[in-house]
């Protein structure tokens, strides 16, 4: 395949200072968690990574255990790299995170220099890359000290392995101190990864929106649709074929009380008098906080994909669209 880019690929996305570094990223970006592993169509990936750097996602987001099966979704990546991607390298933000278990035994998961570190080569040469953007730690480790963590993410960024240094899903307690441990060792926390969405608010009761916006670290949301839940799919019933049909999956049938049905079913009705559907609404609603900078989606089609995007057609709210939001939500 000979992929060209879209030439008018940057003139509707909109991008976002993060934090206080040079980098901006797209007010969208997306995520490789799900659909663009070994047991997925591998033609569809492809067709949605295309889809978005034609429209202006620059920044791609994965980790060493997306799959499945775990590392495929980089492994796949890699090739659309190699084969499509490769005179566009410079214009991408690619990041990759390093947290959960990859392999058996003491040192395939959670925190330790040990394991960051070898995760780190592991995913560059799934990927087929020197260097990613962004290494992030994937998650706290309550057993290992932060500062061999953070020291970990400070030596992969000097060896030149990543540009930034990141965190996700830390509490503002612990970002506090990650970006101080990274800041005094000459390498800026660039960016947190929390989960954020209307009804998973904690970035607020926590403090974390407030520790970042002050200390300059920008932070992508991910889940923004609380795994489906925030879109049009659950307001009468569970489809047979939805993610919460399957009781493997991460969204579960308890997920959906008759509580959060009724919320689901009077955000849809705002949505509605905005011109937008459900799941554009609650992309546009985190997008509204500038600590924000981006909003990290997943996409099974091109078409899931472009309806996501049109959420930056209406990013605006008023005072009243806001004050009803609160009141559903409480």
């Amino acid at each position: 395949m000979n992929y060209l880019a879209n030439d008018k690929r940057y003139e509707k996305m909109t991008y976002r200072r993060c934090g206080e570094s040079g980098i901006r990223l797209p007010a969208l970006s997306l995520g490789l968690w799900h659909n663009f592993g070994s047991v997925d169509l591998f033609e569809n990936g492809r067709n949605i990574l295309h889809h978005a750097f034609d429209n202006g996602i620059t920044h791609f987001d994965l980790a060493n255990n997306y799959g499945p099966v775990p590392g495929s979704a980089e492994e796949n990546f890699g090739r659309i790299l190699a084969t499509d991607f490769k005179p566009y390298r410079d214009e991408m933000i690619i990041s990759s995170k390093a947290g959960y278990l990859m392999w058996p035994g003491p040192y395939g998961e959670w925190g330790s220099r040990k394991y960051l570190l070898a995760s780190l080569d592991q995913s560059l040469k799934r990927m087929g890359l020197d260097y990613v953007d962004i290494f992030y730690s994937h998650r706290p480790d309550p057993d290992t000290p932060l500062e061999e963590t953070m020291g970990a993410l400070a030596h992969a960024v000097k060896q030149g392995k990543a540009l930034y240094a990141g965190i996700s899903n830390y509490p503002a307690d612990m970002t506090k101190k990650a970006e101080t441990i990274l800041r005094d060792m000459g390498v800026p926390l660039l960016i947190h990864q929390p989960r954020y969405n209307m009804l998973d608010r904690w970035v607020e009761d926590d403090g974390l929106l407030d520790v970042l916006g002050k200390r300059g670290v920008g932070s992508i949301a991910f889940s923004p649709l609380a795994q489906g839940l925030l879109t049009n799919k659950y307001l009468k019933e569970i489809p047979a074929n939805s993610r919460m049909a399957n009781p493997h999956g991460f969204l579960q049938k308890d997920a959906l009380t008759p509580e959060v049905q009724s919320k689901l079913n009077k955000l849809n009705s705002l949505a509605e008098a905005r011109g937008q559907s459900l799941a554009q609404m609650s992309i546009a609603w985190l997008l509204k906080d500038t600590r924000v900078t981006s909003v990290l989606i997943g996409a099974s089609s091109v078409n899931q994909l472009s309806n996501n995007l049109d959420a930056l057609n209406n990013t605006a709210f008023t005072d009243e669209e806001l004050n009803d939001i609160e009141k559903i939500l409480k």
